[in-house]
Protein backbone atom coordinates (compact mmCIF):
# COMPACT_ATOMS: atom_id res chain seq x y z
CA UNK A 1 0.00 0.00 0.00
CA UNK A 2 2.87 2.75 0.79
CA UNK A 3 4.30 1.53 -2.56
CA UNK A 4 0.94 2.55 -4.93
CA UNK A 5 0.44 5.45 -2.33
CA UNK A 6 4.20 6.58 -3.85
CA UNK A 7 3.18 5.45 -7.40
CA UNK A 8 -0.15 7.69 -7.09
CA UNK A 9 1.66 10.89 -5.92
CA UNK A 10 4.34 10.41 -8.20
CA UNK A 11 2.03 10.23 -11.20
CA UNK A 12 0.38 13.28 -10.53
CA UNK A 13 3.54 15.33 -9.74
CA UNK A 14 4.35 14.02 -13.59
CA UNK A 15 0.92 14.58 -15.03
CA UNK A 16 0.19 18.06 -13.41
CA UNK A 17 3.45 19.67 -12.39
CA UNK A 18 4.20 21.19 -8.66
CA UNK A 19 1.90 20.74 -6.24
CA UNK A 20 1.54 21.21 -2.36
CA UNK A 21 0.21 18.73 0.30
CA UNK A 22 -2.92 19.96 0.68
CA UNK A 23 -3.52 20.21 -3.40
CA UNK A 24 -2.15 16.71 -3.81
CA UNK A 25 -4.54 15.33 -0.97
CA UNK A 26 -7.22 16.68 -3.19
CA UNK A 27 -6.30 15.45 -6.34
CA UNK A 28 -5.55 12.13 -5.57
CA UNK A 29 -7.98 11.28 -2.78
CA UNK A 30 -5.17 10.04 -0.02
CA UNK A 31 -5.29 11.51 3.49
CA UNK A 32 -2.62 14.60 4.47
CA UNK A 33 -0.30 12.20 6.35
CA UNK A 34 -0.37 9.49 3.63
CA UNK A 35 0.43 12.20 0.65
CA UNK A 36 3.25 13.56 3.59
CA UNK A 37 4.90 9.83 3.85
CA UNK A 38 4.70 9.29 0.41
CA UNK A 39 6.42 12.42 -0.05
CA UNK A 40 9.27 11.81 2.20
CA UNK A 41 9.76 8.58 0.99
CA UNK A 42 9.83 10.14 -2.79
CA UNK A 43 12.38 12.60 -1.78
CA UNK A 44 14.83 10.09 0.28
CA UNK A 45 14.76 8.19 -2.97
CA UNK A 46 15.73 11.19 -5.26
CA UNK A 47 11.95 11.04 -7.12
CA UNK A 48 10.48 13.95 -5.59
CA UNK A 49 12.37 17.40 -4.42
CA UNK A 50 10.84 20.80 -3.20
CA UNK A 51 10.23 23.50 -5.57
CA UNK A 52 10.10 26.48 -3.78
CA UNK A 53 6.50 27.76 -1.27
CA UNK A 54 3.62 29.19 -2.63
CA UNK A 55 1.29 31.38 -0.80
CA UNK A 56 -1.63 29.18 0.84
CA UNK A 57 -3.89 32.06 2.19
CA UNK A 58 -2.91 35.40 5.10
CA UNK A 59 0.23 34.96 6.19
CA UNK A 60 0.36 31.47 5.19
CA UNK A 61 2.50 29.03 2.50
CA UNK A 62 3.41 25.71 1.70
CA UNK A 63 6.08 23.80 0.07
CA UNK A 64 5.75 22.93 -3.48
CA UNK A 65 7.11 19.51 -4.63
CA UNK A 66 7.82 18.74 -8.16
CA UNK A 67 9.17 15.53 -9.64
CA UNK A 68 12.74 15.37 -10.05
CA UNK A 69 13.70 15.82 -13.67
CA UNK A 70 17.29 14.44 -12.73
CA UNK A 71 16.38 11.17 -11.17
CA UNK A 72 17.43 9.14 -14.88
CA UNK A 73 17.95 10.45 -18.07
CA UNK A 74 17.08 8.68 -21.39
CA UNK A 75 19.23 7.92 -24.98
CA UNK A 76 17.36 8.67 -27.95
CA UNK A 77 19.15 7.87 -31.38
CA UNK A 78 18.06 8.33 -35.25
CA UNK A 79 19.85 5.98 -37.59
CA UNK A 80 19.18 7.27 -40.54
CA UNK A 81 20.99 6.85 -44.13
CA UNK A 82 21.91 10.14 -44.29
CA UNK A 83 22.20 11.44 -41.28
CA UNK A 84 22.80 10.23 -37.12
CA UNK A 85 20.96 12.49 -34.59
CA UNK A 86 21.10 11.63 -31.21
CA UNK A 87 19.85 13.17 -28.04
CA UNK A 88 19.75 12.78 -24.25
CA UNK A 89 16.42 14.50 -21.74
CA UNK A 90 15.89 14.24 -18.52
CA UNK A 91 12.61 12.41 -17.23
CA UNK A 92 10.63 15.85 -17.92
CA UNK A 93 11.17 15.11 -21.54
CA UNK A 94 13.93 17.99 -21.60
CA UNK A 95 16.60 17.83 -24.18
CA UNK A 96 19.97 18.16 -22.29
CA UNK A 97 22.45 17.50 -25.18
CA UNK A 98 22.10 16.49 -28.64
CA UNK A 99 24.41 15.77 -32.08
CA UNK A 100 23.47 15.80 -34.89
CA UNK A 101 25.89 13.78 -38.23
CA UNK A 102 26.34 13.17 -41.74
CA UNK A 103 26.33 9.61 -41.93
CA UNK A 104 29.33 8.15 -43.93
CA UNK A 105 29.09 4.83 -42.55
CA UNK A 106 29.77 2.29 -45.44
CA UNK A 107 29.33 -1.05 -43.33
CA UNK A 108 27.17 -2.03 -40.33
CA UNK A 109 30.46 -2.40 -38.38
CA UNK A 110 31.79 1.06 -39.09
CA UNK A 111 27.97 2.28 -38.10
CA UNK A 112 28.05 0.39 -34.64
CA UNK A 113 30.90 1.64 -34.22
CA UNK A 114 29.74 5.54 -34.76
CA UNK A 115 27.13 5.28 -33.31
CA UNK A 116 28.58 3.92 -30.11
CA UNK A 117 31.52 7.30 -30.11
CA UNK A 118 28.80 9.95 -30.88
CA UNK A 119 27.18 8.48 -28.10
CA UNK A 120 29.86 8.51 -25.43
CA UNK A 121 30.03 11.83 -26.97
CA UNK A 122 26.83 12.84 -26.09
CA UNK A 123 25.79 11.64 -23.27
CA UNK A 124 29.25 13.22 -22.12
CA UNK A 125 27.71 16.44 -22.97
CA UNK A 126 25.33 15.89 -20.70
CA UNK A 127 28.02 15.10 -17.67
CA UNK A 128 27.61 11.69 -17.56
CA UNK A 129 28.60 8.14 -19.00
CA UNK A 130 26.34 6.14 -20.69
CA UNK A 131 26.10 3.15 -17.75
CA UNK A 132 23.86 6.35 -16.02
CA UNK A 133 21.15 6.31 -19.12
CA UNK A 134 18.60 4.64 -18.21
CA UNK A 135 17.07 3.52 -21.36
CA UNK A 136 17.94 4.27 -24.98
CA UNK A 137 16.05 4.28 -27.64
CA UNK A 138 16.78 4.11 -31.38
CA UNK A 139 15.27 4.58 -34.36
CA UNK A 140 16.19 2.65 -37.34
CA UNK A 141 14.88 1.71 -41.15
CA UNK A 142 13.96 -1.82 -40.89
CA UNK A 143 11.66 -4.49 -38.86
CA UNK A 144 13.48 -5.48 -35.37
CA UNK A 145 13.46 -9.59 -35.49
CA UNK A 146 13.87 -9.81 -31.52
CA UNK A 147 14.62 -13.86 -31.55
CA UNK A 148 17.23 -13.57 -34.64
CA UNK A 149 18.65 -10.31 -33.19
CA UNK A 150 18.35 -8.85 -36.51
CA UNK A 151 16.95 -5.85 -38.40
CA UNK A 152 14.98 -7.28 -41.77
CA UNK A 153 13.88 -4.67 -44.60
CA UNK A 154 16.20 -2.60 -44.18
CA UNK A 155 18.20 -2.49 -47.50
CA UNK A 156 19.74 0.98 -47.73
CA UNK A 157 21.81 0.64 -44.79
CA UNK A 158 24.50 -2.04 -45.81
CA UNK A 159 24.88 -4.88 -43.62
CA UNK A 160 22.04 -3.71 -41.44
CA UNK A 161 20.32 -6.81 -42.27
CA UNK A 162 22.62 -9.22 -40.50
CA UNK A 163 21.99 -11.87 -37.91
CA UNK A 164 23.47 -10.32 -34.38
CA UNK A 165 22.89 -6.60 -35.17
CA UNK A 166 20.78 -5.80 -31.91
CA UNK A 167 23.43 -7.96 -29.69
CA UNK A 168 25.97 -5.64 -31.20
CA UNK A 169 24.16 -2.64 -30.13
CA UNK A 170 23.52 -3.40 -26.91
CA UNK A 171 27.56 -4.79 -26.37
CA UNK A 172 28.19 -0.65 -27.25
CA UNK A 173 24.98 0.92 -25.75
CA UNK A 174 24.08 -1.18 -22.96
CA UNK A 175 21.97 -3.13 -21.93
CA UNK A 176 18.64 -0.96 -21.14
CA UNK A 177 18.26 -0.92 -25.15
CA UNK A 178 14.62 -0.85 -27.11
CA UNK A 179 15.14 -0.09 -31.13
CA UNK A 180 11.90 0.92 -33.00
CA UNK A 181 11.17 1.21 -36.84
CA UNK A 182 12.14 4.48 -37.20
CA UNK A 183 8.60 5.10 -39.23
CA UNK A 184 6.73 4.55 -36.31
CA UNK A 185 8.70 6.59 -33.87
CA UNK A 186 7.92 9.59 -36.25
CA UNK A 187 3.91 8.49 -35.57
CA UNK A 188 4.94 8.98 -31.69
CA UNK A 189 6.67 11.97 -31.84
CA UNK A 190 3.78 13.35 -34.13
CA UNK A 191 1.64 12.34 -31.84
CA UNK A 192 3.16 13.35 -29.03
CA UNK A 193 4.03 16.71 -29.45
CA UNK A 194 4.03 17.38 -33.28
CA UNK A 195 0.84 17.49 -35.91
CA UNK A 196 -1.25 14.22 -34.34
CA UNK A 197 -2.02 15.63 -30.97
CA UNK A 198 -5.42 14.23 -29.85
CA UNK A 199 -5.76 11.98 -33.09
CA UNK A 200 -6.34 8.58 -32.20
CA UNK A 201 -6.20 7.15 -35.91
CA UNK A 202 -3.59 8.34 -38.21
CA UNK A 203 -0.83 7.06 -40.54
CA UNK A 204 2.75 9.32 -40.43
CA UNK A 205 4.04 8.48 -44.35
CA UNK A 206 8.14 8.99 -44.07
CA UNK A 207 9.45 9.52 -47.64
CA UNK A 208 13.70 10.04 -48.35
CA UNK A 209 15.98 8.06 -49.05
CA UNK A 210 12.95 4.75 -48.24
CA UNK A 211 9.80 4.56 -47.65
CA UNK A 212 8.09 3.49 -44.48
CA UNK A 213 5.02 4.63 -42.32
CA UNK A 214 4.06 4.44 -38.89
CA UNK A 215 0.26 3.43 -38.45
CA UNK A 216 -1.51 4.59 -34.67
CA UNK A 217 -5.16 3.07 -34.24
CA UNK A 218 -7.15 3.80 -31.10
CA UNK A 219 -3.98 5.69 -29.69
CA UNK A 220 -1.35 3.09 -29.91
CA UNK A 221 1.43 1.87 -32.10
CA UNK A 222 -0.49 -0.54 -34.66
CA UNK A 223 2.73 -2.99 -35.62
CA UNK A 224 0.85 -6.33 -37.13
CA UNK A 225 1.55 -9.73 -36.56
CA UNK A 226 5.04 -9.52 -37.51
CA UNK A 227 6.17 -5.86 -36.47
CA UNK A 228 6.07 -5.14 -40.39
CA UNK A 229 2.52 -2.92 -40.31
CA UNK A 230 3.57 -0.02 -42.90
CA UNK A 231 6.39 -1.29 -44.51
CA UNK A 232 4.53 0.23 -47.55
CA UNK A 233 7.60 0.89 -49.35
CA UNK A 234 6.82 -2.96 -50.45
CA UNK A 235 3.41 -1.72 -52.04
CA UNK A 236 3.70 -3.14 -55.85
CA UNK A 237 3.80 -0.58 -58.03
CA UNK A 238 4.07 -0.69 -61.78
CA UNK A 239 5.65 -3.06 -63.43
CA UNK A 240 9.99 -3.91 -64.16
CA UNK A 241 11.32 -5.71 -67.53
CA UNK A 242 13.34 -8.22 -65.90
CA UNK A 243 15.09 -9.22 -69.09
CA UNK A 244 16.84 -6.68 -71.48
CA UNK A 245 15.93 -8.98 -74.38
CA UNK A 246 12.69 -8.92 -73.47
CA UNK A 247 12.20 -13.29 -72.79
CA UNK A 248 11.17 -12.88 -69.63
CA UNK A 249 7.62 -11.31 -68.52
CA UNK A 250 7.77 -7.91 -66.59
CA UNK A 251 7.77 -8.24 -63.25
CA UNK A 252 5.89 -5.90 -60.57
CA UNK A 253 7.67 -2.99 -59.02
CA UNK A 254 7.79 -1.47 -55.47
CA UNK A 255 6.70 2.02 -54.54
CA UNK A 256 10.18 2.84 -53.11
CA UNK A 257 11.67 1.96 -56.00
CA UNK A 258 8.82 4.53 -57.83
CA UNK A 259 8.72 7.05 -55.50
CA UNK A 260 12.00 6.99 -53.07
CA UNK A 261 14.54 9.79 -53.19
CA UNK A 262 16.63 7.86 -56.07
CA UNK A 263 13.81 7.68 -58.51
CA UNK A 264 13.08 11.28 -57.79
CA UNK A 265 16.91 12.10 -59.16
CA UNK A 266 16.22 9.70 -61.93
CA UNK A 267 13.02 10.87 -63.45
CA UNK A 268 14.29 14.63 -63.28
CA UNK A 269 17.03 13.49 -65.84
CA UNK A 270 14.48 12.25 -67.48
CA UNK A 271 12.79 15.40 -67.68
CA UNK A 272 16.31 17.30 -68.49
CA UNK A 273 16.53 18.16 -65.08
CA UNK A 274 20.48 17.22 -65.47
CA UNK A 275 22.08 19.26 -62.56
CA UNK A 276 19.97 18.66 -60.00
CA UNK A 277 22.22 15.85 -57.32
CA UNK A 278 19.01 14.95 -54.52
CA UNK A 279 15.87 15.08 -54.56
CA UNK A 280 16.30 17.84 -52.57
CA UNK A 281 17.43 19.72 -54.82
CA UNK A 282 15.22 18.65 -57.20
CA UNK A 283 12.03 20.44 -54.79
CA UNK A 284 14.12 23.58 -54.77
CA UNK A 285 14.40 23.67 -58.62
CA UNK A 286 10.55 23.57 -58.44
CA UNK A 287 9.69 26.05 -56.09
CA UNK A 288 11.89 28.22 -58.37
CA UNK A 289 9.73 27.47 -61.41
CA UNK A 290 11.82 25.32 -63.17
CA UNK A 291 9.31 23.38 -65.79
CA UNK A 292 11.24 20.06 -65.92
CA UNK A 293 11.80 19.86 -61.93
CA UNK A 294 7.81 20.85 -61.38
CA UNK A 295 6.81 17.86 -63.52
CA UNK A 296 8.57 15.60 -61.08
CA UNK A 297 7.35 16.93 -58.50
CA UNK A 298 3.66 16.45 -60.17
CA UNK A 299 4.49 12.47 -61.01
CA UNK A 300 5.50 12.06 -56.76
CA UNK A 301 2.63 13.56 -55.92
CA UNK A 302 0.60 11.07 -58.16
CA UNK A 303 2.68 8.25 -56.37
CA UNK A 304 2.03 8.97 -53.38
CA UNK A 305 -1.65 9.59 -53.99
CA UNK A 306 -1.72 5.80 -55.00
CA UNK A 307 -0.01 5.08 -51.47
CA UNK A 308 -2.34 7.30 -49.53
CA UNK A 309 -5.42 5.53 -51.09
CA UNK A 310 -4.28 1.95 -50.57
CA UNK A 311 -3.77 3.01 -47.28
CA UNK A 312 -7.07 4.73 -46.88
CA UNK A 313 -8.96 1.82 -48.24
CA UNK A 314 -7.64 -0.45 -45.59
CA UNK A 315 -7.59 2.13 -42.20
CA UNK A 316 -9.37 4.86 -42.68
CA UNK A 317 -7.42 7.83 -41.40
CA UNK A 318 -8.20 10.97 -39.90
CA UNK A 319 -5.62 12.03 -40.97
CA UNK A 320 -2.26 11.54 -43.08
CA UNK A 321 0.86 12.97 -42.36
CA UNK A 322 4.02 13.68 -44.45
CA UNK A 323 7.47 13.67 -43.20
CA UNK A 324 11.03 12.71 -44.40
CA UNK A 325 13.38 14.54 -46.85
CA UNK A 326 10.53 14.12 -49.38
CA UNK A 327 7.43 13.83 -47.57
CA UNK A 328 8.67 17.39 -45.97
CA UNK A 329 7.92 19.58 -49.39
CA UNK A 330 4.11 19.33 -48.87
CA UNK A 331 4.00 23.46 -49.73
CA UNK A 332 4.74 21.72 -53.40
CA UNK A 333 3.12 18.09 -53.19
CA UNK A 334 -0.17 18.55 -51.15
CA UNK A 335 -2.17 20.10 -53.83
CA UNK A 336 -1.11 17.73 -57.00
CA UNK A 337 -1.54 15.05 -54.53
CA UNK A 338 -5.18 15.45 -53.34
CA UNK A 339 -5.92 16.61 -57.73
CA UNK A 340 -5.07 12.41 -58.04
CA UNK A 341 -5.87 10.98 -54.80
CA UNK A 342 -9.67 12.47 -56.07
CA UNK A 343 -9.37 11.01 -59.37
CA UNK A 344 -8.70 7.64 -58.11
CA UNK A 345 -10.39 7.07 -54.82
CA UNK A 346 -13.57 7.99 -52.80
CA UNK A 347 -11.73 8.66 -49.75
CA UNK A 348 -10.66 11.79 -49.02
CA UNK A 349 -8.61 11.89 -45.66
CA UNK A 350 -7.31 14.94 -44.08
CA UNK A 351 -3.35 15.34 -45.91
CA UNK A 352 -1.37 17.54 -43.77
CA UNK A 353 2.56 17.89 -43.04
CA UNK A 354 4.33 16.75 -39.88
CA UNK A 355 5.22 19.37 -37.72
CA UNK A 356 8.55 18.02 -36.27
CA UNK A 357 10.88 18.07 -39.73
CA UNK A 358 13.90 16.28 -38.74
CA UNK A 359 13.54 16.06 -35.20
CA UNK A 360 10.53 13.57 -35.40
CA UNK A 361 11.93 9.92 -35.28
CA UNK A 362 14.23 11.51 -32.30
CA UNK A 363 11.14 12.87 -30.20
CA UNK A 364 9.30 9.88 -31.14
CA UNK A 365 12.33 7.86 -29.22
CA UNK A 366 12.71 9.96 -26.06
CA UNK A 367 8.81 9.88 -26.05
CA UNK A 368 9.04 6.00 -26.05
CA UNK A 369 11.99 6.04 -23.15
CA UNK A 370 10.24 8.23 -20.92
CA UNK A 371 7.22 6.58 -20.22
CA UNK A 372 9.48 2.89 -19.81
CA UNK A 373 12.14 5.08 -18.08
CA UNK A 374 9.85 6.46 -15.53
CA UNK A 375 8.36 3.23 -14.14
CA UNK A 376 12.03 1.76 -14.04
CA UNK A 377 13.69 4.82 -12.12
CA UNK A 378 10.68 4.04 -9.47
CA UNK A 379 11.46 0.28 -9.37
CA UNK A 380 14.72 1.20 -8.85
CA UNK A 381 13.71 3.85 -6.39
CA UNK A 382 16.72 4.35 -3.57
CA UNK A 383 19.66 2.07 -5.33
CA UNK A 384 21.71 5.84 -6.11
CA UNK A 385 21.20 6.67 -2.68
CA UNK A 386 22.65 3.46 -1.14
CA UNK A 387 25.38 3.70 -2.99
CA UNK A 388 26.58 7.09 -2.69
CA UNK A 389 26.15 6.16 1.33
CA UNK A 390 28.50 2.92 0.32
CA UNK A 391 31.13 5.26 -1.62
CA UNK A 392 30.42 7.68 1.23
CA UNK A 393 31.64 5.31 3.81
CA UNK A 394 34.36 3.22 1.84
CA UNK A 395 35.99 6.68 1.69
CA UNK A 396 36.31 6.99 5.53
Amino acid sequence: MRELNQRIVLDRLRRGGAATRPSLAKDTGLSKPTVGQALLDLEQDGLVRPAGRTSAGPGRSAVLYEADPAAGHVLGIDIGRGRLRLAVADLAGNVVAKVDEPNRCRSASALVRTVHEMATDVVGQAGMALSDVVLTVVGSPGVPDRRGRMLHYAPNLPGWGRRGLLDELEAVLGPGLLVENDANLAAVGERDQGAARGVDVFVCVNVGTGIGMGIVVDGQLFRGAHGAAGEVGYLPYGWVDADSEGWTPATPGMLEQAAAANSVVQLAREHGVRHAGSAREVFQLARQGDAGALAVVEQEATKLAFLVASVSAVIDPEVVLLVGGIGSNTDLLIEPLEKALHEISPMMPRIAPGQLGEDAVLTGAIATGLRAAQDIVFERRGENLVTQRSDANASF
